[in-house]
């Protein structure tokens, strides 16, 4: 594939973003869910494997720090960086279960636990939305375009036009810039 077929073919799932006016409206309603969390006091959680881990954090980042303009920080946890953490989950529990106690420790009702996946078939992904769950914590799916477990699990689900991973990635951190300014600006404007 050549450079400008890249590009474009990252225009077209964006493309098919702008024009899901239902879609548009999932993302605006999830910004709400957080903006309505943070304001009783709670937090929010993320989590995600390879390409989704870094935007894990890096939404986490946004929210803790800034995204658009000064202002007091949020609280936000990402769950993929403390490495001994998780290779000691992952020694004595499996690596399934990396991000499920994690959240069992650290989550709490009315939490916002943001579960990011590209294909949504990760067993531990699957485990931590089913824990949140179980614990009153509210759950965000965002995955591609593809049939899956957190299809029937995540409260929110917004599902990226595209079964073309690099297209999905790219898409969800559009889409997690998105909530953070709408966040930021709602609790601080």
């Amino acid at each position: 594939m050549d450079i400008k077929t890249y590009i474009e073919n990252s225009i077209k799932t964006k493309q098919s973003i702008l024009n899901n006016d239902e879609l548009i409206a999932k993302i605006d309603e999830v910004a709400n869910v957080i903006v309505e969390a943070y304001k009783n006091g709670n937090k929010v959680l993320t989590a995600g494997n390879g390409g989704s881990a870094g935007d894990a954090q890096h939404i986490a980042g946004e929210l803790v720090s800034k995204f658009n303009f000064d202002r007091a920080p949020l609280a936000a946890i990402e769950l993929n960086t403390n490495s001994p953490l998780l290779t000691a989950i992952s020694n004595d529990y499996g690596y399934d279960e990396s991000f499920a106690r994690q959240i069992k420790a650290n989550g709490q009702k009315g939490d916002v636990f943001i579960a990011i996946s590209t294909s949504g078939h990760s067993t531990n992904i699957v485990k931590a939305v089913d824990t949140a769950n179980e614990l009153g914590i509210v759950t965000v799916g965002l995955i591609g375009n593809h049939k899956c477990p957190l299809d029937n699990t995540c409260q929110y689900l917004i599902k990226i036009p595209s079964e073309y991973t690099p297209n999905i990635q790219e898409s969800q951190i559009m889409i997690g810039h998105i909530i953070c300014g709408l966040v930021e600006e709602r609790m601080f404007t």
